[in-house]
């Protein structure tokens, strides 16, 4: 085996649990985003009624009891189910692993909102009697809930960490987890990025405030980046969650690979609450490009953050070209406007709707891309049907955040040579 396959530092994917809006494996998401199958409803919220959301639909009883269901939480549920997928599909030999040497690591964009707006509005039946409170409360809101979840289900009693990262943290979750693998605290990383945000009224009302709300006679037409008539985010929830192994270890046994984890980079814009800026996201790209020891050029595919938003479609597109703009190969494509705005999770299901293309050598599309605005204009950006590309070796995913957080990773494919491979 020569000396780089033995080197503890080169971290890859092993194992890929998920549910989204139009899929409940990677399988079912990756054919639902290559038939250009939307997964965003109509939807009823608490003192708003009607919006829209993107909606999962997995069976939460599958790994979890139902006593174990109530005491918890949604983001808790769909992180048991995500990661059980992913350890049953890594092949790991799980009743032989030590489990003090598996570690969690979730981003997450917000998390309690849920569990606090629901009891608040129980008292509120009760003339507001707190000895109506749940004492189901204080571990359901805390901030680790959705990880340490996962540890109680899977028994795990490594670390473990939720990362708060607003809609940088899917991609927050790997690189916490890429960073613990190489610092040898672990053996094993259960990581990614989960979501329950559709259960909150709170975050519709806000984004309706912002006048930042998407809304459309056809639900599945919603979401519309780059479009000239985008009308601003659908709310989703959902979770991406994976195996992470050192590739000695991953080799040794045998294991499929899905991908390298070649580099990272994360920084922040320093500049405002909400709007982005294109200046600190291109320099977020460049740092991750150079920590991965690539061009612009090396790069098949760019997994796009873009929400929909009038001025944030705009900064990342500034963004993309200054990186990008003398790189036509490249292909530009966004899983948003398929699900909708998973939030904590949308980094993460991001690049997984995109890692098959190491195998079909296909980018799916960007869907509702019927008048781009000219303020976004990509000639990269692939519109409406899937693209097939003469090569798709590395994925680039952009992930940013309120408050000016910003996360990129990069994917590569794992060489065909050594074995392992994702097929």
């Amino acid at each position: 085996m020569s000396d780089t396959l033995l080197d503890p530092h080169r971290i890859v994917i092993t194992g890929v649990g998920l549910t989204a809006p139009n899929g409940n494996s990677l399988s079912e998401f990756r054919e639902s985003l290559l038939a250009g199958r939307s997964g965003v409803v109509d939807y009823e919220t608490r003192y708003m009624g009607p919006v829209l959301a993107g909606v999962c639909d997995f069976d939460e009883f599958r790994y979890q009891k139902r006593k174990d269901r109530r005491r918890g939480t949604r983001a808790g549920s769909i992180s048991i189910y995500c990661a059980n997928e992913a350890v049953n599909d890594s092949g790991l030999d799980w009743e032989n692993v030590r489990r003090d040497r598996v570690g969690v690591y979730l981003g997450i964009t917000e998390h309690g909102n849920v569990e606090t707006e629901n009891e608040i509005y129980e008292i509120s039946q009760f003339d507001y009697d707190t000895t109506c409170w749940s004492h189901h409360h204080n571990p359901r809101t805390v901030a680790n809930n959705p990880a340490g979840e996962v540890t109680l289900n899977l028994q795990i009693t490594g670390p473990h960490l939720t990362l708060g990262a607003a809609c940088a943290a899917g991609n927050a979750g790997f690189i916490q987890a890429v960073q613990m693998l190489r610092l040898n605290e672990v053996d094993i990383a259960i990581a990614g990025g989960v979501s329950e945000s559709i259960h909150t009224f709170g975050i519709f009302a806000s984004f309706a405030s912002q006048g930042a709300l998407a809304q459309h006679e056809d639900p599945t037409k919603a979401c519309r980046p780059f479009d000239k008539e985008r009308c601003g985010i659908v709310v989703a929830e959902g979770g991406g969650i994976c195996t992470l192994e050192r590739l000695p270890d991953a080799i040794a046994r045998g294991a499929r690979i899905y991908g390298e984890i070649l580099g990272y980079a994360m920084n922040s814009d320093a500049s405002d609450f909400v709007l982005p800026n294109a200046s600190r996201q291109a320099e977020c790209i460049r740092l991750a490009l150079s920590r991965a020891n690539l061009q612009p050029q090396d790069i098949d595919i760019v997994s796009s953050h873009a929400t929909a938003t009038e001025q944030g479609d705009i900064e990342e597109s500034r963004a993309l070209a200054s990186v990008f703009n003398e790189h036509p190969a490249v292909a530009i494509n966004n899983t948003k406007s398929f699900i909708g705005h998973a939030m904590g999770a949308a980094g993460a299901l991001e690049l997984l709707g995109n890692v098959p293309a190491f195998d079909d050598r296909m980018a799916h599309a960007t869907i509702n891309l019927d008048h781009p605005d000219p303020c976004c204009a990509l000639p990269q950006i692939v519109a409406n049907e899937p693209r097939s590309l003469e090569r798709a070796e590395c994925i680039l995913n952009n992930s940013f955040g309120m408050l000016g957080i910003n996360s990129v990773l990069i994917v590569r494919k794992f060489p065909a040579e050594h074995g392992g491979l994702y097929n």
